[in-house]
């Protein structure tokens, strides 16, 4: 006699699909990378793992539109409608690179009812890094 083999993915549970919205995220940091052509907010919890994204060309703008302030404010707004949805109330905010976002993410970010716990500046400043090429001989 022989035993039955056990069905792989049956529903008898009654949950289908993904259980992203099951999670609820009272607390985490937004990542703000604001380069000079594109500016992309991430939003994580406190261990780091990512709950939502958006850039300034996932949120409708193609070409040179991506590096302006109103392409960021807009990317920041999506990236937080769906955890303000996960019920997150007080975050912290690091903000990198030189692009026009960043002030403008920041003040899209404030507007969102979102408590802000610190806002932190991550840019990385090179100690004179590379060594730079030599000079031209004409």
């Amino acid at each position: 006699m022989t035993k039955a083999i056990p069905r792989i993915g049956s529903r008898r549970n009654g949950r289908i699909g993904s259980r992203k919205n099951g999670r609820r995220i009272p607390k985490g940091i937004i990542h703000v990378q604001a380069s000079l052509n594109n500016t992309i907010v991430t939003i994580t919890d406190v261990r780091g793992r990512v709950v939502s994204w958006a850039s300034a060309g996932t949120s409708g703008f193609k070409g040179p539109r991506r590096g302006t302030s109103y392409a960021a404010q807009a990317a920041a707004v999506n990236a937080i409608r769906t955890v303000v949805d996960q019920g997150m109330q007080r975050a912290g905010v690091m903000i990198k690179g030189p692009g026009l976002g960043r002030d403008a993410a920041l003040r899209a970010i404030c507007r969102s009812g979102i408590r802000l716990s610190f806002v932190r500046d991550v840019t990385p400043m090179p100690h004179n890094g590379c060594r730079p090429p030599k000079k031209r001989r004409v």
